[in-house]
């Protein structure tokens, strides 16, 4: 009895030790190579811009101009609706500064946006109607990524790298070779291969036409998208604040400030995802 007793003081705390002791944490999975991750991420995202054109979203806009010590010296705000045609995208200003279109100022923008809807039915998926434009596949494409970390936003996990862009890259047109001049950090998440934010800033000043018009550095701009039903990712906002220069000597400062809401799928019937 007495060598029972003994065995179960010596042998029953170790079983019940063996029990409680926490199981071995899962080890991390090792973080995909820079390169296939960034295809992944460029592919993903082309896929997105042809399903964005299926909703539509509404977009505040908030801009204040700024003197040179950095105060506010005016503020507008600006209401649209977003929507694609051919993958390009299309602003309809629907109200600003907090009142709604008078019935003239919606004549002229229902013309001016008739007019974007037919240029861009007739310009292929990934070329420029208008003006040049900056996508983040174009920005994707020529970057250089380093420092490569994971952290958890909203439950998801996700991938974090530092990133400049690539001075050897091939750039085509002004917008392209601007991109080259940014460096900064992007947030990937893991599972959907999407960019969740995108933080970047100018690491030198940028001139173009001969000098006449220049980019401050220090200007820099904030990109967030947000996961929608299944797999399907949206615009969540931006913030850019810009340091421009013209004939080098007329400055332009500005912070803008947009925020989108109210996703739909873009039909007759339209119902608001959550």
């Amino acid at each position: 009895m007495k060598l029972r007793l003994l065995a179960c003081l010596i042998l029953c705390p170790i079983a019940l030790f063996a029990q409680s002791a926490p199981a071995r944490p899962t080890p991390p999975q090792p973080i995909p190579d820079a390169a296939t991750l960034l295809r992944q991420v460029v592919a993903r995202q082309r896929q997105m811009v042809s399903l964005r054109e299926n909703y539509t979203y509404r977009e505040h806009r908030v801009v204040q101009k700024l003197d040179r010590h950095g105060h506010i010296q005016s503020t507008k705000t600006g209401e649209y609706r977003v929507f694609f045609v051919h993958t390009h995208e299309i602003d309809e200003l629907i109200g600003k500064n907090g009142r709604p279109l008078t019935p003239a100022e919606q004549r002229k923008q229902q013309k001016l946006v008739r007019r974007f809807i037919a240029q861009d039915e007739k310009t292929p998926p990934g070329q420029s109607p208008g003006q040049p434009t900056v996508s983040v596949s174009e920005l994707l494409a020529i970057m250089k990524l380093s420092s490569p970390r994971r952290t958890i936003i909203d439950g998801r996990p996700t991938l974090v790298f530092d990133f400049t862009g690539n001075r050897r890259a091939s750039a085509h047109g002004k917008a392209e070779r601007t991109l080259r001049k940014l460096q900064g950090t992007i947030w990937i998440d893991e599972k959907d291969r999407e960019v969740r934010r995108l933080t970047a800033h100018f690491d030198a000043n940028f001139h173009e036409g001969w000098g006449l018009v220049s980019v401050a550095k220090g200007s820099t701009f904030t990109f967030t998208q947000r996961p929608m039903r299944g797999q399907l990712w949206l615009p969540a906002g931006a913030q850019i604040h810009l340091v421009a220069h013209a004939l080098a000597f007329i400055g332009y400062r500005v912070n803008v400030t947009i925020t989108d809401s109210d996703y739909q799928v873009f039909n007759a019937g339209a119902k608001q995802l959550p």
